[in-house]
């Protein structure tokens, strides 16, 4: 699914052209996740000021109002001056006067909600939750440390959940734990303030790379002028299972937590 990396991508590749578009159409397909909470006309004359990513979320900031966009486990959105005509998964367009922004969504697990405001209910269920934003300095090692300190659950496992640091999916949460030699099933609890500082460290490093590399096209991901990601191509262990590892050449093996896959090198992750 889409990560963090991704997610930002996305948001790079069209924030600029969109901003200052007027919203002159909307088309609503099959239905996504949540309702959209809105009669769709009456977005139409609403202006596009900025995009925005919280976590996972894009936020189209209107003149009036906020369009939450999240791409849930197949989506993807694209911008273009013009756009074919929609196909089964094309699920939403908002047609503008700078381009047509469409979401394709094969599993229909995305959704794009509007609300009022970031503080109005329906945006406060989405984000009011989330952790803070790992390439921000928000995100601070010793604040870090202490989070993990109140958590038994394993360290892959705290990383996911997404309340402590945001946006730190499975490929990523994988890579920088190898990187900071960290074994995932360890407690988060038990991780020295020293570790902790490595892996925080760790986070912001592959997190950064992977925006810089364009993400990670594992499947069918592409930013919104349909280019891939690499990220993928230099990915220390996910999706390595069987292969040598890069550091030490001991095999790479898969586990399950949580009903994911985690990578990790039995060596260099030792505990």
């Amino acid at each position: 699914m889409p990560e963090l990396p991704e997610v930002e991508v996305t948001r790079r590749s069209f924030a600029d052209r969109i901003a200052g578009a007027r919203i002159e159409a909307v088309r609503m397909g099959k239905p996504l996740r949540w309702p959209i909470g809105i009669v769709p006309d009456e977005l139409v004359g609403r202006t596009v000021l900025a995009v925005r990513r919280r976590g996972k979320y894009l936020l189209l900031d209107l003149d009036s109002g906020v369009l939450l966009v999240h791409l849930g486990m197949s989506g993807s959105l694209s911008f273009a001056p013009a756009q074919p005509d929609a196909g089964t998964h094309d699920h939403f367009d908002l047609m503008t006067t700078k381009g047509v922004l469409r979401l394709n969504d094969p599993r229909r697990f995305g959704a794009v909600v509007f609300a009022q405001r970031v503080d109005s209910p329906e945006a406060v269920k989405l984000l009011g939750r989330l952790g803070v934003e790992p390439l921000t300095d928000d995100f601070d090692a010793a604040g870090f440390h202490a989070a993990l300190k109140a958590r038994n659950a394993a360290i892959k496992q705290v990383l996911l959940a997404g309340d402590i640091v945001v946006g730190v999916g499975n490929i990523y949460a994988s890579e920088a734990l190898f990187l900071a030699r960290i074994r995932p099933t360890i407690k988060a609890s038990r991780i020295t303030k020293p570790r902790a500082a490595r892996l925080w460290q760790a986070v912001r490093d592959v997190l950064a790379r992977a925006v810089e590399k364009g993400g990670s096209t594992l499947r069918d991901f592409s930013n919104a002028d349909g280019q891939a990601g690499y990220f993928q191509l230099e990915a220390m262990v996910y999706d390595r299972a069987g292969e040598p590892c890069r550091v030490c050449g001991t095999t790479i093996r898969c586990i399950r937590q949580g009903q994911r896959a985690t990578y990790f090198c039995p060596i260099c992750q030792k505990s």
